[in-house]
């Protein structure tokens, strides 16, 4: 894999806390397993859960991938027990409104509409939401409505500075996820 493949493949977005030590130990696992981790959310839902978000590099995930993924990682989160107490494994797919964590899923969602946050302001404000136009070098570029400006405008915001980031979900979308596929642009 060349150097620039790499770069678009690794994910931006980290876990903190208790969610990176889970995510830390997940993610040899699912790449072992032919998976990329898309999140790791661990929350107080239900006694405790952890929520470990992955896929296929190609975007697919079956409810047998998510079966085989966490029989391979109960009885590893059980021996490094990276949270106290009780907890609920929960494997998922990225579903309709998925994280993008990657340069590569920005690429792969063009022409699609996205919800981002940033870690600081730029122009004045954190949060975006536009369609993107797709990746260049280290940053995203979306095309976003300005006030005062009469046609959308296209800005780039850099991978470094981006807290979260999302699909915003719409019925073509999730048209294309209960059949396991992207949809068509």
């Amino acid at each position: 894999m060349s150097s620039a493949n790499a770069n678009a493949d690794r994910r931006f977005a980290r876990e903190t806390g208790q969610a990176r030590a889970v995510a830390d130990l997940a993610e040899p696992v699912l790449e072992e397993l032919g998976f990329r981790l898309v999140r790791v959310k661990v929350s107080g839902r239900d006694g405790g859960t952890v929520q470990i978000m992955a896929e296929r590099p190609s975007g697919e995930m079956t409810v047998e991938d998510c079966a085989t993924i966490s029989r391979r990682l109960s009885p590893l989160l059980d021996a490094y027990d990276p949270l106290p107490g009780q907890y609920r494994l929960e494997v998922s797919s990225p579903g309709i409104d998925r994280p993008l964590v990657r340069p590569s899923d920005f690429a792969l969602w063009a022409g699609h509409e996205a919800k981002i946050e940033l870690t600081e302001l730029v122009d004045g404000r954190k949060r975006f939401k536009g369609l993107i136009e797709g990746v260049v070098k280290d940053e995203v570029r979306i095309r976003i409505e300005l006030e005062g400006k009469a046609e959308p405008v296209v800005i780039g915001l850099p991978f470094a500075l981006i807290n979260e980031a999302k699909l915003v979900a719409d019925a073509k979308s999730f048209k294309a996820d209960r059949t396991g596929r992207k949809p068509a642009h």
